[in-house]
């Protein structure tokens, strides 16, 4: 099912700025038996993000009105919610009045995310790096050109592929956030130059505090990862998924990671 600006469709007016310049942002959420599930939190971020591109955020009723319709045609399922800029001239200028367009798509939940969830995932490094740009850091823009070809690079024989920044510090997988365990400890990439700020990364960081587990944003290099007790990567529909192997090197799964499982767990409805 998809909806544009709230009516059924399958195509977008040629001269929507999303399609033209990746004008715009997009979140991704987890539909559990009918309902968006942290529907606050992706529409905090989506209200962010729009904020810092400069226009409008839709209505939150009408939003949470259209993503309902979805979650009811897809009660065990995906939405991705798309808002771009909305149609305008030729040329790169925001149109000084826009008028964003609203995109939702309901889709079946993939078959193997539970199969990687409990034995683990077989991941790489990217020769594709990210550009550093603090203005875009943290925000789910729709310009994903470095994560198309990064995932180009390999086929079926890797689960996710890591991707660094231009100085060489490690920054996320192509789809999802990146957590090492270290003497007890958790790190994660900071996210001050470029990267995702995941909402299931923020969620990790809570829980992690309430369990009083230390947690830190830093910056991280690859022989941090190949020195760690433990890597593993989160997304909204991933959840968390243990990194069995980095580049042929297998890795431990500390009982840490499958205490984060639990707990993560036992938020979602």
């Amino acid at each position: 099912m998809m909806l544009v600006n709230g009516r059924p469709a399958s195509v977008l007016p040629l001269n929507d700025r999303g399609l033209q310049y990746g004008d715009g942002l997009f979140e991704t959420l987890r539909i559990r038996q009918g309902h968006p599930s942290h529907w606050q939190r992706h529409l905090e971020r989506l209200r962010e993000g729009c904020r810092r591109l400069g226009f409008a955020a839709p209505d939150a009723a009408v939003l949470e009105t259209e993503a309902g319709r979805i979650a009811a045609a897809h009660p065990d399922g995906v939405l991705k919610l798309m808002v771009t800029r909305g149609p305008g001239p030729r040329g790169y200028r925001p149109p000084a009045s826009p008028s964003p367009t609203r995109i939702l798509v309901g889709s079946p939940l993939p078959d193997s995310l539970s199969v990687w969830r409990r034995d683990g995932v077989r991941a790489r490094i990217c020769r594709m790096r990210l550009s550093s740009n603090p203005a875009l850091a943290g925000i789910k823009h729709l310009n994903r050109l470095e994560q198309v070809l990064a995932r180009s690079e390999w086929e079926d024989e890797y689960q996710e592929g890591l991707m660094l920044d231009g100085e060489g510090r490690v920054v996320e997988g192509t789809m999802s956030n990146l957590f090492l365990v270290r003497d007890g400890m958790l790190l994660t990439p900071s996210l001050d130059q470029c990267g995702v700020a995941g909402i299931t990364r923020a969620r990790i960081m809570d829980i992690a505090a309430g369990m009083g587990i230390v947690c830190g944003q830093t910056g991280l290099r690859l022989d941090d990862l190949f020195r760690a007790e433990g890597l593993f990567l989160c997304n909204t529909l991933i959840g968390i998924w243990p990194v069995r192997c980095l580049e042929g090197q297998t890795l431990p799964v500390p009982d840490l990671v499958r205490r984060l499982q639990q707990q993560l767990d036992t938020q979602d409805p």
